[in-house]
């Protein structure tokens, strides 16, 4: 019996090793969700431009769009912004921001100031329907489909190629629900 205890230093070791072994080759972008092929969180939060106007998850249905976790204290928010504006502005698909634990009214001088990509802009200045969602940090994008469902997690900058990755999702998503 006491010869097994000498070797149980040994076990844990291994142990240790393969799971930190196997997190060297986990893409950190790829963060599990709970949420996916779930109904989006309810809620109540104001709007950003019309602070008396309460919106609910119930305004994120009727389309497939993408909803993007912001702040303006967020330096890769500003760095993903001119891609958000081409995917919004340019390509006119829907986006709606959750502004995430920020002052709204400097998050309505950054988006006058860098342009507003978004349909709709929710704030959630406690981080409340942030932590529903499970949300790590700003930037994070889902995909939200047109039941309100969940359908994909990004975290971290929306760049050209995860835009392309996204795009093909939305389109996969939007093809399923006409088939």
């Amino acid at each position: 019996m006491r010869k097994f205890w000498i070797f149980t230093p040994f076990v844990a070791f291994i142990a240790m090793s393969v799971f930190l072994f196997k997190g060297l080759f986990m893409d950190p972008s790829k963060l599990p969700s709970a949420l996916i092929d779930r109904p989006f969180p309810s809620f109540t939060l104001p709007s950003l431009y019309e602070p008396d106007r309460l919106m609910s998850e119930l305004d994120f249905k009727g389309e497939v769009a993408l909803l993007n976790v912001w702040a303006t204290w967020c330096p890769t928010c500003k760095d993903e912004h001119e891609q958000l504006n081409k995917i919004g502005l340019e390509e006119g698909i829907p986006i709606y921001g959750l502004n995430y634990k920020d002052d709204p009214q400097l998050a309505r001088a950054w988006l006058e100031r860098y342009k507003d990509p978004y349909t709709k802009v929710v704030v959630d200045q406690e981080g409340r329907l942030g932590l529903d969602l499970g949300v790590y940090g700003a930037p994070e994008t889902y995909i939200i489909d047109q039941h309100g469902i969940i359908r994909y997690r990004h975290v971290g900058e929306v760049t050209e190629q995860v835009w392309q990755e996204l795009k093909g999702l939305m389109e996969i998503i939007a093809a399923e629900e006409e088939a």
